[in-house]
């Protein structure tokens, strides 16, 4: 089982939460969230693309990122990293999580990573800080486009 296999967001939180399997082990699931020449492959949704992705992947790193969408509009993005726990657990929020007054809602994001032997858990919790930002996240594509990255991380794990 590759899929999303859960969405347990609670009706009256502002967070979403989305869990799956991989068909790999956590090493290489691991270096699918670490390593920039995987990150731009399955960053976005079908048919986006990352023309840069600069990551200094510790706590206080930061992660540049430029999200390509299939018409192609590019959107610069700039994340810090507030967790990171090799190989079980990142956390980590745009640089201006909270302070933005334009552009869509923005969601510190944090992923856990369980060992099962050939395959990984994984575990996205991404809290906004409103409902409002969450329901318009949703409204956006916001867990299509998480479950469209994640099967492309699936075919991505296949190939290393």
């Amino acid at each position: 089982m590759s899929k999303i296999t859960s969405d347990s967001s609670a009706v009256d939180e502002a967070t979403i939460i989305m869990s799956r399997m991989f068909d790999a082990p956590i090493d290489k699931v691991w270096e699918c969230f670490t390593k920039p020449e995987h990150v731009s492959v399955w960053f976005g949704g079908v048919g986006f693309s990352a023309p840069v992705c600069e990551m200094d992947v510790r706590v206080g790193g930061i992660w540049k990122h430029v999200m390509r969408t299939p018409d192609g509009t590019d959107f610069p993005l700039e994340y810090v990293y507030l967790e990171v726990k090799k190989p079980m657990r990142l956390v980590w929020q745009p640089a201006n999580h909270g302070k933005s007054t334009s552009g869509p809602p923005t969601n510190r994001t944090a992923v856990t990573l369980e060992d099962h032997g050939d395959r990984t858990k994984w575990t996205m919790v991404a809290t906004f800080t409103s409902m409002e930002g969450r329901e318009a996240s949703i409204r956006m594509g916001y867990t299509n486009t998480i479950a469209q990255g994640c099967e492309k991380i699936n075919e991505l794990v296949k190939a290393l």
